[in-house]
């Protein structure tokens, strides 16, 4: 990618897009792009990388730019249908990591969960060991000039991984995530496998998944987990409110004793994967275990602060396989504390689709609060509702903006605010009461 190349981001403060802009922008390219003027998390990097962001304007189009569309827009944008009228080569944000990676040792990272936190592991820990860039779901991007690797997070939604051919695969779970797009989870495997078969070295899947286990594709598949029948395992695993440390084996061969600073199984096997990679890679493990080491976790992703007498933890969990992970990780770092969650469900046909499974997975924290439905822009009504899952929880809530005092009753316990939606807005409030 040595000659500069002029891009246009249509939709520049998406999380993804935002990532991808900063590597372009790192990699020696003009980059510049639009989107509503609202203030996002994702602004301020961008700015501070010297990336302007224009408002949606057609007039903001020049010749010889190279468009790159959001996957929220349509051929419809003003801007794209000024795009195509001048002639300019407009691609999706997908087409465009896919040119982006070719250059590089690939590894996409796939999976209904747990995604973006394998993906900000492996990105922190090959990037202290070798040139590498990334691309993480969480608005974070590096471009390296010359890197050898590049570590991407490959989204399943919609299907917009199948524009990808990596050179590795990480897979660490399928689950019937979107209901408003896959017909039922045969339909999701499908697509993983359509992936997979694009794939051209070789898949590192989670063996305890059994849609995992009946992939059918053309490269070697590694499994990891905790199992005997895994290719890498995690053996003597010791979890305290310090972390977990573990012996990672490839076969019969002992590849190291491993720690981490994360919390919850999922952590080891994440932790697991990133160990697979760096071992067909060749990279060296005694640097690995000292990088494994020094992660803290990625952001919206058990992220953790003080206040006056509380913990406070905020994740992005919306799923029922999710929220289990988050409250089992709180109790793995807080044994000896009541363990607090305020859930915010994310659309209205999740929520339909998982009721049950929500009810079971939120059963397992000593108290939850449910606040009410954050609705999408595709759907903003559905025939359930916040109480239909308060039914199915002993004990639980309801809770909104006007009665965060609710939790003013706890002292030295730990609240838990998971979701996927505007989620913030009520850890704020509840902060300005403490501080109160």
């Amino acid at each position: 990618m040595n000659n500069q190349k002029n891009y246009y981001f249509v939709g520049i403060k998406g999380t993804g897009m935002a990532s991808l802009a900063r590597i372009l922008n790192d990699l020696g390219n003009h980059v510049e792009g639009s989107d509503i003027e609202k203030e996002t998390f994702t602004q301020a990097p961008l700015e501070k990388a010297g990336i302007a962001i224009h408002r949606f304007d057609p007039a903001n189009l020049k010749p010889g730019m190279i468009i790159v569309k959001g996957n929220a827009f349509n051929d419809d944008h003003p801007e794209i249908v000024q795009a195509n009228k001048m002639g300019l080569t407009v691609q999706t944000y997908p087409e465009t990591v896919e040119q982006v990676i070719e250059n590089n040792t690939s590894i996409g990272i796939a999976g209904a969960h747990g995604k973006t936190s394998t993906t900000g592991l492996l990105s922190h820990v090959l990037s202290n060991v070798e040139p590498t860039s990334y691309l993480i779901g969480d608005g974070v991007g590096h471009g390296e000039p010359d890197s050898r690797f590049f570590v991407f997070e490959a989204d399943e939604y919609r299907d917009h991984f199948l524009a990808y051919h990596p050179d590795y695969a990480i897979m660490t779970n399928i689950d019937f995530d979107h209901p408003d797009y896959f017909k039922d989870i045969d339909d999701v495997r499908n697509s993983f496998e359509t992936y997979g078969k694009q794939v051209k070295k070789g898949i590192f899947a989670w063996g305890d998944d059994e849609n995992l286990r009946k992939l059918d594709v053309d490269v070697p598949v590694y499994y990891y987990g905790t199992n005997p029948q895994d290719d890498f395992r995690a053996e003597n695993i010791q979890r305290t409110p310090a972390g977990s440390t573990y012996d990672a084996y490839y076969h019969d061969q002992k590849l190291g004793t491993f720690t981490i600073h994360l919390y919850g199984e999922h952590s080891v096997l994440n932790s697991l994967a990133v160990i697979a990679v760096a071992y067909m890679e060749h990279v060296d493990l005694d640097a690995i275990q000292q990088e494994l080491a020094n992660f803290s976790g990625v952001k919206r992703r058990f992220s953790e602060s003080k206040l006056g007498d509380m913990t406070i933890i905020d994740d992005y969990a919306h799923h029922p396989s999710e929220i289990k992970a988050t409250i089992d990780a709180a109790c793995q770092k807080y044994p000896d504390k009541q363990i607090i969650t305020v859930f915010q469900p994310h659309t209205y046909s999740r929520l339909q689709a998982y009721l049950t499974e929500f009810g079971k997975s939120l059963s397992k924290a000593d108290k939850t609060f449910v606040t009410p439905i954050f609705g999408s822009i595709r759907e903003n009504a559905g025939h359930v509702s916040s109480n239909d899952l308060e039914r199915l929880i002993p004990g639980s809530e309801d809770i909104d903006m006007d009665s965060m005092d609710k939790l003013l009753q706890y002292h030295n316990e730990v609240v838990v605010f998971m979701g996927a939606g505007d989620i913030e807005k009520y850890e704020d409030a509840y902060a300005k009461l403490l501080k109160k």
